[in-house]
């Protein structure tokens, strides 16, 4: 039996807004001095960008290969250096049951307002339902939507719409996906809908057709498909390729859409709703390339999320109906790039190195037919390594350094820190050499994260907020609060 239910929390008084405020640099820039003018009901739309497992480092990363490899700032930056009205600050990330949190219970503190433990979908300990933010604007009337460079039933965009006790239920998360009327769902995930792969052998496909759904598989059948109807776009068997391998690949351009064509056909779909849309834009893949430490996946999948950051700053130009909320949902890895040589002069050069890496690390590892949840790979020579380093990222690495990571992928190797005795650490070592990027793990981080937001309910931010609070601020500002609490 559905347990749904929200409680409203304390959070938009000014009075307490004033006591929590940093007050420096960092937090609430354009928004400090600014008397408060925002109303319930003033957002008509939400667009909630996230890119998943973003650290502060990554942020900066790619602004120094943007700047210097496409002569231009992010789009990130940009807003920061504007005359655009706009809050900056940090966000509490923590769970129910850590103050490291994974992916389904951060995104589930936006989608509805708990606090829930590690690895669960708005489920409580005890089984309770919440009832999801995309439900509530979907009752509320307002279209719904939600795009990411994953597979559509990961924990992110899950986070917004599906109750499920565990994340790894993908293929429970696509049925209830088809279950629930959203409008518009865009990302990878095709094995999770098709029936010669799920373990059903439920052809869910053919279920969003008979919904009314459009379904489309590429590129080009996303640009032709009616926008009169919604819309299922699945574009890969699982995740969508990281950035910086889709650059190399005239196969995978032409068929796999980008985050930022992914945003711009759902803003033209859902602002033809009269009543207004709910979206999250998800990046999905920064997440991943920093859990497998791979800094041409990290850099390139952050500047393709800031492409699609243009899109909305687009949308919203000249308009003061659309609350913008920009963040991650914790940090990974917590990559940057060290001070190398006299003075650290050697940094920027080595900096640059990454704008011709042609592939990613899950590449490689595809190249040889090795997975990162592999124990060990037997048969790679030191030779096999030595070639595939250089033609994917042009780095010439030594026989000493290929044999490190040749033993990381047999398990041999050792280091202090057990997190950086696989290929991942250990790879990610070798390259540092060279372009002076260095992981501190391969795991998530409790670190506070970066939040940006603008339109109306973005002067009613405090500078350091609690993760759940987000979730009132967008009910409240689209006026859909009683629709959360039916």
């Amino acid at each position: 039996m559905s347990k749904k239910g929200i409680s409203r929390l304390e959070f938009l008084k000014t009075s307490a807004l004033s006591t929590v405020a940093l007050g420096s640099g960092l937090a609430g820039a354009r928004t400090a001095n600014r008397p408060r003018k925002s109303s319930y009901g003033d957002a008509k739309n939400v667009i909630f960008l996230v890119v998943d497992g973003m650290s502060t480092g990554t942020l900066a990363l790619a602004d120094l290969v943007k700047q210097e490899k496409y002569g231009d700032k992010t789009n990130w930056i940009k807003l920061y250096e504007s005359d655009r009205d706009y809050h900056r600050g940090l966000m509490d990330m923590a769970t129910r049951d850590s103050v490291v949190p994974d992916s389904a219970a951060a995104a589930s503190a936006w989608g509805c307002g708990k606090r829930i433990n590690n690895n669960a979908v708005n489920m409580g300990p005890n089984d309770e339902e919440y009832k999801t933010i995309c439900e509530i604007f979907r009752d509320a009337g307002k279209a719904t939507g939600l795009v990411t460079t994953t597979r559509i039933t990961h924990a992110t965009p899950s986070g917004f719409a599906i109750n499920m006790p565990s994340r790894q239920m993908e293929d429970e998360i696509a049925e209830q996906y088809s279950e629930r009327d959203f409008d518009l769902l865009m990302g990878g995930g095709h094995r999770h809908f098709s029936p010669e792969h799920r373990s059903d052998s439920k052809d869910l496909y053919s279920t969003f057709q008979e919904k009314g759904y459009t379904v489309v598989r590429d590129k080009n059948e996303m640009g032709r498909a009616s926008r009169n109807s919604k819309l299922l776009g699945i574009f890969y068997d699982s995740h969508l390729p990281y950035t910086v391998d889709y650059n190399s690949d005239e196969e995978i351009r032409s068929s796999v859409p980008t985050l930022a064509e992914m945003t711009s056909t759902a803003l033209d779909r859902l602002s033809r709703s009269d009543d207004g849309f709910i979206l999250q834009i998800e990046g999905g893949r920064v997440d991943h390339a920093a859990h497998g430490n791979c800094p041409s996946g990290l850099i390139y999948d952050q500047i393709a999320f800031d492409d699609a950051i243009k899109e909305v700053m687009d949308f919203t130009d000249g308009r003061d109906d659309t609350l913008v909320i920009l963040t991650t949902d914790h940090g990974n890895a917590n990559p940057g790039l060290s001070g190398m040589g006299s003075g650290y002069r050697d940094s920027p050069k080595m900096l640059e190195t990454i704008h011709n890496y042609r592939h990613s690390f899950e590449w490689m590892y595809g190249e040889l037919g090795f997975h990162w949840s592999m124990d060990s790979l037997e048969g790679v020579t030191v030779k096999q390594i030595m070639d595939l380093v250089e033609y994917s990222s042009n780095t010439k690495i030594t026989r000493e350094e290929a044999i490190m990571i040749k033993r990381s992928f047999q398990g041999q190797f050792k280091a202090p820190f057990r997190n950086r005795q696989g290929p991942a650490g250990v790879m990610s070592g070798v390259l540092a050499n060279y372009n002076g990027i260095y992981f501190i793990s391969t795991s998530h981080t409790a670190d506070y994260v970066e939040i940006a937001a603008w339109g109306p309910g973005s002067d009613r931010i405090p500078s350091f907020v609690r993760n759940t609070d987000l979730f009132d601020l967008m009910v409240d500002m689209a006026d859909v609060r009683a629709y959360a609490e039916a």
